[in-house]
């Protein structure tokens, strides 16, 4: 079972890897979202960690949401989850009682896809993922070494089925030919209502630390969703736009890279139970604003 301090340290070891950046030097502690609600046009959400651990939603999150509404602040959530489309990301959080737009979500899975041209894809996936958002042109990855040989790119949406036979696999093919492998999730882990799980950001940094030029990591802290929501809040200025994270070297890094004010949330997620001002001291990365939850 990983660790938080696992997790953070190779956060770090791979961090040359993210978006370059400078954040505030001091967090300031608040009690809740609405006292900054004044200063914020639009909060964006991680969802893991901030909203929901696991299956489990996290106690009046959905009602805080609502309250920002009321106060006219723009609502986004933006997550790393990309075992499932569009559809069974808004069904997701039907299930756990999140009231949530259509165009309210934004997931690491569309900023991939959105690079996905034509070639015969090598796909690793859940059994449960229809795959209808992707081109005809696929092979979901098992145990066969001649399918990982076969295809002309390989695109990594989920650990759910990734043991590490699969991984030596799927090195073994890039040996013999190295080509491109798109991760859609860059989490490391993701906190679950029994510890953390290991997402695909983990294996892709992995591969990434073998063949560094053949890897491309798409979700927080990296650019493409950040283009997707600031799309979707037109006229909205970035230091007017606060994004709200259990995680220092994606939710916190990646905002604060392109300008907007940064929330972290540590009660649930990846620090439950630790301090966050020795990790931001460590890293370097401090949030502007710090609460235990939104």
């Amino acid at each position: 079972m990983l660790t938080t301090k696992e997790i953070f340290d190779r956060y770090q070891e791979v961090r040359s890897r993210f978006p370059a950046v400078n954040t505030t030097s001091k967090t300031l502690d608040i009690d809740s979202l609405l006292d900054i609600s004044d200063d914020i046009d639009a909060f964006i959400f991680d969802a893991f960690g901030v909203l929901n651990v696991g299956e489990t939603l996290i106690p009046e999150a959905d009602i805080r949401l609502d309250q920002l509404r009321e106060r006219g602040c723009a609502i986004r959530i933006l997550t790393n989850a990309a075992s499932y489309d569009r559809g069974g990301a808004i069904a997701k959080f039907e299930r756990l009682g999140v009231r949530v737009k259509d165009d309210e979500i934004i997931t690491s899975r569309e900023a991939t896809l959105q690079h996905i041209g034509d070639a015969n894809w090598g796909v690793i996936c859940a059994d449960s993922d229809a795959l209808i958002d992707l081109p005809a042109s696929v092979i979901r990855l098992g145990y066969r070494a001649e399918d990982y040989d076969a295809v002309d790119k390989f695109l990594f949406l989920s650990t759910a089925n990734w043991t590490t036979q699969n991984q030596e696999l799927l090195v073994a093919s890039m040996k013999r030919n190295s080509r491109p492998l798109l991760i859609g999730n860059a989490d490391l882990a993701a906190p679950r209502d029994d510890g953390f799980s290991v997402e695909p950001g983990h294996f892709g940094h992995l591969i990434a630390d073998l063949f560094p030029d053949q890897v491309q990591f798409f979700g927080k802290p990296f650019p493409e969703v950040y283009d997707l929501i600031e799309s979707s809040l037109p006229g909205v200025q970035l230091e007017r736009i606060a994004m709200c994270g259990d995680t220092l070297h994606t939710d916190i890094l990646g905002a604060a890279a392109r300008g907007w004010r940064t929330v972290l949330v540590t009660q649930d997620g990846l620090f439950a139970g630790h301090d966050t001002k020795v990790f931001s001291e460590q890293s370097g990365l401090f949030a502007d604003w710090r609460l235990a939850r939104i």
